[in-house]
């Protein structure tokens, strides 16, 4: 990551230039200069400080008070010199948005006559650690309101970096967050956590197997792509249902939308290309490494990419990035929309998560290699994936439910709520000559020849966009991720499931090495596992329904919507893994049961409210608008004495009837909102949601929709989706 070489003044290769110059340049020249690592820290301590600090970094030390101000004062000093003012604490409660309070680098020295000075500073104290009020943070029960002391931490590993906005610059600190009793009430502390088991499972795993030289650490890369909508800020600001729920909750599907499928990896209009490009140089000067940009299935849908990086700063760089999509957005005079299914009839957003896992040499355990020495440590790699996979489907089900994905997960678009993994016709013969016990081979790629002078490279295997948890040449592709979620809680879950099933296997290893040599052990114990985990494998397509009704052969868990999920929380049976990985406690998970069944349960009352009040003061007053006009006219026929034919008189039955069923069906809305929390539950509420809200707000949406394709075109009081999604410029 590129930094300044010196805090004290301008650098020399900058003297001269202007702040604006110092931005500018290529995006190799700005990488990362608004950004500062540990490494760059590091090299501005001496002796003891630079030893002390580097083991805080790494987890075997307290940083101390001297060295914690040295540090302070070298943060500091490259902040103010990138125009900074404030510092925050930035962290991620479970709101679904980052936090943050701004303190300023003033403050006032006294003396000993009681004069003040002014002095800017940042202790050491105040770097590592600050002190948000915690009560009104979701916490599930963990903290009362009375008692709401909270915690951020400063997480080092992930580099601290300026945030420019509205003309001001403020000093980042990323950080974990907990509450007064030590629980997680964030995003970030259970995927530390679990990247500590999964390194320490990991390692044991590996050394037992015999991987030459011994491995010291196993660490969790990932790659998020992350889709997004744009759509004009009139339009958005012209409809109340997407300004207080994100997505459209009328709408008829226009004549044209996604079936021509030309907007997929289409020219990029001008407008979005300038706000690309605006975005992604903001995201590279804050050390995002964002690699792709395209046009994606459905109008007015793009998507960006980054390179892969360590799974903690990818997660954080990916929240950077959903922030930095909605702010430049709105200079451009757009807005990003997030949400998972913002338009009804074509396709929605989600996040595929990519997924691998390295050594402390950089070599990358999801590599099936060349040789069957690696062939055999790959599957050995394999069998404990999905064993995890296997094992805690559920749980991992479970991290990707939420009211936005429910609209998404098993459409045509989508991975089925069914966790399953598509391995590939190679990587799926090398599975079946290891359950043989057969020395492993893996099948070639092969080279065609396409013309006289093109030749084609084909990967050993096929991609299936309908699996969820699919293997993509030296990774898994998890897909059922959504748009808008944090990616912590899913990576978390399986960074723990992955450890838990490293520690078994291990176990498993060494029960067999007291009566077998390493590679006959070796060999059993891939053999045993892929037999054992077989059922969570397949390579067909997802989205038929003969694979429901395979799936529940096989015994996989088919988890349809947020509240059957959900449930899967409070069975210790299926969540002790991430108990005994130090990951989330039987405690902080019963927590966050009650958060996203809260967080359920609002969004969907919120659309429901928003729904009755659009159709109220603007669906049936157009309706009747347009009754009024078609009686008038009929009046008027009959004042002449031309009389109605037949197909006058049953457009303007028509338009009666569905002012009756506007208002009736609102009414019942209305009457299922009304009672939603009368003495229920957490479960009972989400059960009436999914089976009374829902239902009725897709009857009144069906019925504004009819009426939408009736009523004149000047009538109508919100934007199209022809309007929103086929903008003229």
């Amino acid at each position: 990551m590129n930094t300044i070489e010196s805090f004290k003044g301008r650098p020399a290769e900058f003297a001269g230039i202007d702040d604006t110059d110092l931005l500018s340049g290529s995006p190799a020249e700005i990488f990362g200069l608004l950004a500062l690592d540990w490494r760059t820290i590091l090299q501005r301590l001496d002796g003891d400080d630079a030893v002390a600090f580097d083991a805080f970094v790494h987890g075997s030390g307290q940083l101390q008070a001297t060295t914690g101000n040295r540090v302070g004062t070298i943060v500091k000093d490259w902040a103010i010199e990138m125009g900074a003012t404030h510092y925050a604490h930035w962290f991620q409660p479970l709101t679904g948005q980052a936090a943050e309070k701004h303190d300023a680098f003033l403050t006032l020295k006294y003396g000993k006559d009681g004069a003040t000075s002014a002095i800017e500073e940042l202790k050491g104290t105040l770097l590592v650690q600050g002190e948000p009020d915690a009560s009104s943070f979701p916490s599930g029960g963990l903290r009362a309101t009375h008692s709401a002391r909270g915690y951020t931490l400063w997480d080092p590993k992930t580099p601290l970096f300026i945030r420019e906005s509205g003309g001001a610059r403020t000093l980042c600190i990323p950080c974990a967050y907990i509450g007064y009793t030590g629980h997680s009430l964030d995003h970030k502390t259970p995927l530390l956590r679990s990247l500590s088991a999964l390194s320490k499972q990991g390692t044991r795993f590996l050394n037992l197997i015999g991987v030459a030289p011994a491995v010291e650490q196993v660490t969790a890369n990932l790659g998020t792509e992350q889709e997004y909508f744009l759509i004009d800020q009139d339009h958005f600001d012209s409809r109340i249902d997407l300004v207080m729920t994100g997505r459209t909750l009328l709408g008829n599907k226009p004549s044209r939308n996604q079936q021509l499928e030309d907007h997929y990896f289409g020219v990029i209009p001008a407008r979005v290309q300038a706000f690309m490009a605006d975005a992604e140089e903001e995201l590279y000067r804050l050390g995002v490494p964002v690699k792709t940009r395209h046009s994606e299935v459905a109008p007015c849908q793009f998507e960006l990419a980054p390179i892969f990086e360590s799974a903690s700063i990818a997660v954080d760089h990916n929240v950077l990035t959903m922030e930095v999509l909605r702010r430049v957005a709105k200079e451009h005079g757009l807005v990003c929309l997030l949400h998972e299914k913002p338009f009804a009839g074509i396709n929605g957003s989600g996040k595929h998560n990519n997924w691998s896992m390295a050594t402390n040499f950089g070599e990358n355990l999801l590599e099936p290699g060349t040789t069957p020495e690696q062939h055999k440590r790959f599957l050995a790699v394999l069998s404990v994936v999905l064993m995890a996979l296997h094992r805690y489907a559920a749980v991992l089900r479970v991290t990707v439910a939420s009211a936005g994905n429910d609209h998404r997960l098993g459409a045509n678009e989508a991975p089925p709520p069914i966790i399953s993994a598509y391995l590939g016709t190679a990587i799926d013969e090398l599975v079946k000559s290891g359950m043989a016990g057969e020395a492993p081979v893996l099948r070639k790629a092969k080279v065609a020849s396409i013309t006289d002078t093109i030749d084609a490279n084909f990967d050993a295997t096929d991609r299936n966009r309908t699996a969820p948890f699919a293997f993509t040449g030296n990774k898994f592709e998890f897909r059922a991720v959504g748009s808008s979620d944090n990616c912590g809680w899913p990576m978390a879950v399986l960074n723990a499931a992955v450890a838990e099933s490293f520690s078994e296997l291990s176990d498993r290893l060494e029960a067999k090495l007291a009566n077998q040599g390493r590679e006959e052990a070796v060999t059993s114990l891939i053999q045993d596992v892929l037999t054992e985990v077989r059922s969570v494998c397949f390579e067909g397509d997802g989205y038929s329904t003969e694979w429901h009704e395979e799936a529940a052969r096989r015994g996989l868990p088919i988890l349809r919507n947020t509240p059957e999920s959900l449930a899967v929380l409070l069975d210790p049976k299926l969540t002790d893994f991430l108990a005994k990985q130090n990951v989330l406690s039987h405690e902080e998970l019963s927590a966050r049961y009650e958060i996203l069944a809260e967080r359920y349960v609002k969004a969907l009352e919120i659309e429901g409210l928003t729904m009755a009040e659009m159709a109220t003061t603007a669906i049936l007053p157009a309706v009747e608008a347009q009754l009024a006009i078609s009686a008038g006219t009929a009046r008027d026929c009959d004042k002449v004495g031309i009389q109605l034919g037949k197909g006058l008189r049953k457009r303007l039955e028509s338009f009666a009837a569905l002012a009756d069923s506007v208002y009736n069906q609102t009414e019942a809305l209305t009457g299922v909102l009304d009672t939603l929390h009368e003495g229920h539950d957490a479960a009972a509420i989400m059960a009436t949601v999914a089976g009374s809200l829902i239902p009725a707000m897709s009857a009144l949406r069906t019925t504004c929709d009819a009426a939408e394709a009736q009523i004149a075109d000047d009538l109508w009081p919100i934007p199209k989706y022809v309007d929103m999604l086929f903008p003229s410029a």
